[in-house]
């Protein structure tokens, strides 16, 4: 079984769960009843949205998971658990009660035009995954550039809008 990175956030309220930390907390007791084992995961992390926006700030955080689901498999879901949380999909970028992202699975890239994208196009480039990634899997190396995620976080603005919460 591949060892699979996701990511995991929430800027709105849940009508069951609560604040948005908490959401996220039962996502992932909600992936382990759906029987993907969460083998760890990073502190929840305070991050200002992207783009900037009058939106609430977001909770973010990173899971280590493991699955014989194949990526597509898996992708639909993370997806299915969204659903069930009440995600609505109107436009990109929108404020969420949850959003579930495939960061890494097991090092795979994805041939042009593959389905899905891995990793993640726009993961080294956003504080609110790297600096949990870098938590959670400090030996991980991002499959494209060969850059641990310690050197990602390194490369990120003085201010990169994301901070631990307590």
């Amino acid at each position: 079984m591949a060892i699979i990175f996701i990511a995991l956030g929430a800027n709105l309220d849940h009508p069951r769960h609560g604040p948005p930390r908490n959401t996220c907390e039962a996502a992932l007791e909600s992936l382990e009843r759906h029987g993907i084992p969460v083998l760890g995961r990073s502190r929840w992390y305070r991050s200002a949205p992207v783009p900037p926006s009058d939106q609430p700030w977001y909770v973010n955080g990173v899971a280590r998971i493991r699955t014989d689901l194949d990526p597509g498999a898996l992708l639909a879901l993370l997806a299915r658990v969204e659903d069930e949380f009440g995600r609505a999909r109107h436009e990109r970028n929108e404020a969420r009660v949850l959003d579930l992202d495939l960061l890494d699975y097991g090092g795979r890239v994805s041939a042009p035009d593959e389905w899905p994208v891995l990793p993640h196009p726009r993961l080294a480039a956003r504080a609110f995954v790297v600096l949990p990634l870098a938590e959670v899997a400090p030996d991980w190396h991002h499959p494209v550039s060969g850059l641990s995620s310690g050197e990602l976080a390194a490369r990120l603005p003085p201010d990169p809008g994301a901070w631990p919460m307590e």
